[in-house]
C-alpha cells in the first residue's frame, strides 16, 4: 500500500504530461500531415523559411513552387508550413459569388415584372 502511495504522484505526473504535451503535439502533427497530403496545384502556401509561393506541381515527396518573379523552386513536402489560400476554396468561392449574382439578377427581373 505504501509503495502505491509513492508511485501515485509519478503516475499522475505522467498522465498530466501526456495530456498537456504529447497529445496536443500528436494532433498538430496529424493536421500538418493532412494539410501536406491535400496540397493541390494553385494553392498559395508559406514554407517553413517564410517563402510565399504558389504550388506549380506536386510529386510524391517534392513540391515545385512558383515564386512572384516567375522562378520555380523545388522543396520537400515537409517544408510547407501552411496553406495560405487553397485553390479549391478559391474556386468554390467564385462559384458561390456567381450563383449569388445570378440569384440577385433573377430577383431584380421578377421585381421589375411585378411593377
Amino acid at each position: 500500500m505504501q509503495a502505491l502511495a509513492q508511485l501515485l504522484p509519478l503516475i499522475i505526473l505522467f498522465v498530466l504530461f501526456y495530456f498537456l504535451l504529447i497529445r496536443p503535439q500528436q494532433k498538430r502533427q496529424k493536421n500538418i500531415q493532412m494539410m501536406q497530403n491535400n496540397l493541390a496545384k494553385g494553392d498559395k502556401i508559406v514554407t517553413i523559411g517564410g517563402l510565399h509561393a504558389i504550388v506549380d506541381s506536386i510529386d510524391e515527396n517534392k513540391v515545385v513552387l512558383k515564386c512572384g518573379d516567375g522562378s520555380r523552386l523545388t522543396f520537400d513536402r515537409s517544408a510547407i508550413r501552411e496553406v495560405a489560400e487553397s485553390a479549391s476554396a478559391k474556386k468554390a468561392e467564385a462559384a458561390s459569388k456567381k450563383e449569388n449574382k445570378k440569384a440577385a439578377e433573377k430577383n431584380a427581373a421578377e421585381e421589375s415584372k411585378t411593377k
